[in-house]
Parts: structure tokens; sequence; C-alpha cells
């Protein structure tokens, strides 16, 4: 019994610090950054920094190939040429998703090491259609209620949608 009631009493008090310290930027203007910046993935030659891991048995492992999961320790780079100044690293898996190969699942981590965002991340999630051209977009969600004991919660999506 006291172990509940000190754990109980050590989750309001986390609640208590996580509510008090969103409060502290619930009126805080939101600042909008764009960045554009290159992802160089590069699977063969010199400096790997993607390779499968898992792929189905007894068969290439390959990129357009359904099925075959990639690490990836990618360079984000100003430029798309190899040596241009990197501005941080995409860590993560990718796995070719679609039955015909044409389909990529990205469950990554943008981790920034240039002096403006040194230590940001960015977490990204999401299809990368290689051949077609879609709709594209982003989501930001807020949290607009929470009820931690019981596990409840309202969040609000703002999705932006970009298509032809």
């Amino acid at each position: 019994m006291a172990t509940k009631i000190v754990t109980l009493s050590f989750m309001f008090l986390l609640a208590l610090a996580t509510s008090t310290e969103a409060s502290k930027y619930q009126f805080q203007k939101l600042k909008e950054t764009n960045m554009v910046f290159y992802m160089q993935d590069w699977e063969t030659g010199a400096n790997v920094t993607a390779t499968p891991v898992a792929g189905i048995p007894y068969k290439r492992w390959l990129i357009l190939r359904f099925g075959t999961i990639f690490a990836t320790d990618d360079k984000l780079a100003v430029a798309i040429e190899r040596n241009s100044s990197e501005v941080g690293r995409a860590h993560g898996i990718y796995v070719n998703s679609a039955l015909d190969g044409s389909d990529l699942h990205l469950l990554m981590s943008f981790v920034f090491t240039n002096k403006e965002y040194n230590g940001s991340t960015l977490e990204i999630q999401g299809a990368d259609r290689i051949f077609q051209k879609l709709a594209h977009g982003y989501a930001t969600l807020e949290t607009v209620f929470v009820d931690i004991p019981n596990s409840n919660a309202i969040i609000r999506w703002n999705v932006t949608v970009f298509h032809y």
C-alpha cells in the first residue's frame, strides 16, 4: 500500500511539473523556421552510410525490393555535392513497404550538428513514394487536454497538405 501511495504521489508531481512546464510556453508565439538540406544516402562505394540489415530470406536485399530494411547514418548537407558542409545526421531505418518496390517507409531522427541548431532534433516518419508525384504535407500536434491518471488525451492536429 505504501508503495502505491509513493508511486501515485510521484506520478502526480510529475504530471504537475509537466503541466507547469507546458503552461510556460502556452502563450508564447511559435516561430516558423524553413530549412533546405540534402540527405546523402550512400549504399555503395567509399564511406557507406546506409546498409541493408534484413530482408526476404534467400533473396538479395535491394532498395527496390519489398521487405528490405536499411539502417542509416546519412549526412545532412547544405548542397547536393558530396563534399558540401554538414548540418546534421539522419539516424534511423527505412523499409521498402510496397509489393512493387515503389515505396520506402522512413523512421528517422535528424540530429543537427551545425552551429545554429546544434543538438536540435526532428523526428521523421512517413512514406517516400520514389517514382510518384503525390500530395505531401505535414502536421503539427498540440495536446489540448491530458488526464494522466486515466490515460486520456485530446490532441489538436493542424495539417498542411501540398498537392497538384
